[in-house]
């Protein structure tokens, strides 16, 4: 078990210290220190709380208010490079752990979660 621990540590630091991260927390700095972006990010999340609340007093329905925050989103980043730039940064972070996580639940189950189990579709699991 301690070597278990040990790996996942490691696997913590390698992440901690990669690129990725390194890229993230910049630009969520650069985000956080810039006011056009904190005022940008401040309304989009007012006007969420809004649709929110319009959605459950039945002023919207979902997909309108999904449509609404999404439009409203879209929008904000074309406003903003700094944010784009760190929800971009964010994705690219979010897809390596999930590969991390794919590689560990495939070792741990033996299911890759992208085998579509027509092995045409790639070299085949062996």
């Amino acid at each position: 078990m301690q070597e278990v621990l040990l790996k996942a540590r490691e696997l913590g630091e390698a992440i901690q210290s990669s690129e990725e991260m390194k890229k993230v927390k910049d630009l969520e700095l650069a985000q956080e220190n810039d006011e056009e972006a904190k005022a940008l990010l401040q309304e989009f999340n007012l006007n969420r709380m809004n649709l929110a609340r319009d959605m459950q007093n039945g002023k919207l329905k979902r997909e309108e208010a999904i449509q609404k925050n999404n439009e409203a989103f879209e929008a904000m980043l074309k406003k903003s490079q700094v944010i784009a730039d760190y929800i971009a940064a964010k994705s690219e972070f979010d897809a390596l752990v999930n590969q991390v996580n794919q590689i560990i639940n495939f070792y741990i189950t033996g299911q890759d979660p992208n085998c579509t189990h027509d092995c045409s579709t790639c070299g085949g699991c062996h």
